[in-house]
């Protein structure tokens, strides 16, 4: 009873005991640390959900680790960034934990998954568990970006390798890419008008983004390449 009317008291006289301070204290921190994710090195990372996702320079900034990643990719296996940007887009529109569910239309219950695609790059369970094989990455993660534009870049190398398709070709990496380097060979895609019209798409959308990066590339200069531009011999 005494313990009751002594918080009483203090509630009336405008007082909070120390319990509940420490709480809130522990509530302001916690919000804090949660409302903004961090970049690498430092900086404020901004949601996807306030960037413009049609725009290369936008995606980049405050992400200048994933030009770095895209980057990498682009010197180990040949896409380049602006191709790499267009397939993402049409496939995850830079959703980490993108997969085709479906809406409930011609007969398949709405929620339900369409495929085993998962991801940034939509990789397929066997697709997947092939690149890991081939390249080693034995812990690669599709939800990880990293590993994902690693993905895009060893697909399309294999494309070129096996179809003689250009890496610098965003309409058909992407059908390559939709249908299979099987399917592809078997021109498949072209029973597939709405597919032509996406690959199209995907081909405007690297040519927008080539474009865009040509006014902020600059900016986004790799760790690489400013560790090798400010690189010298002292001559002592």
């Amino acid at each position: 009873m005494a313990t009751l009317l002594y918080f009483s008291n203090l509630f009336r006289l405008g007082r909070r005991p120390v319990g509940f301070v420490l709480l809130g204290g522990v509530l302001v921190v916690l919000s804090g640390c949660s409302t903004v994710p961090k970049l690498e090195g430092g900086g404020s990372q901004p949601p996807m959900s306030k960037i413009d996702i049609n725009n290369a320079c936008s995606i980049f900034q405050g992400r200048n680790s994933w030009y770095q990643v895209m980057n990498d990719s682009f010197r180990q296996w040949g896409t380049p960034v602006h191709v790499q940007l267009a397939i993402i887009h049409q496939e995850s529109k830079f959703r980490s934990d993108a997969r085709p569910i479906s809406k409930g239309f011609m007969g398949v219950l709405p929620g339900q998954r369409l495929s085993s695609a998962l991801g940034y790059a939509q990789a397929l369970d066997g697709t997947w568990a092939e690149y890991k094989r081939q390249t080693g990455n034995k812990r690669a993660d599709r939800e990880d970006f990293r590993d994902a534009v690693d993905f895009i870049g060893w697909y399309n190398h294999v494309s070129y390798k096996k179809l003689h398709i250009s890496k610098w070709d965003a309409r058909n990496l992407y059908l390559a890419y939709h249908e299979g380097h099987g399917g592809y060979a078997a021109c498949s895609y072209r029973k597939k008008s709405w597919l032509m019209r996406v690959a199209e798409k995907v081909e405007r959308n690297a040519a927008r983004y080539d474009a865009q990066l040509a006014q902020c590339k600059d900016s986004l200069t790799t760790n690489r390449e400013e560790k090798e531009n400010n690189w010298f011999v002292w001559p002592f």
